[in-house]
């Protein structure tokens, strides 16, 4: 059996296709989104988490902003 047949046979396991077609799977994405900004806020990796870390670009891109004007 192809893996193109096993995952249309897995997809079809899904229910609500009749009544909502493609956009049943919107949950899953949903759940999914809400699962990786949980990773990205809560997990440290090493000392910082992805937060942490575009902060402290973010205030170093305004530094050098405000060098290049002359403040």
């Amino acid at each position: 059996m192809l893996v193109s047949q096993r995952l249309k046979r897995l997809l079809k396991l899904v229910p609500g296709e009749r009544r909502f077609g493609f956009y049943r799977f919107l949950p899953f994405f949903f759940v999914l989104g809400g699962a990786m900004e949980w990773f990205m806020i809560n997990v440290r990796i090493g000392k910082e988490t992805f937060y942490d870390v575009y902060r402290r670009k973010q205030s170093e891109r305004l530094y050098e902003a405000r060098m290049e004007k002359g403040e």
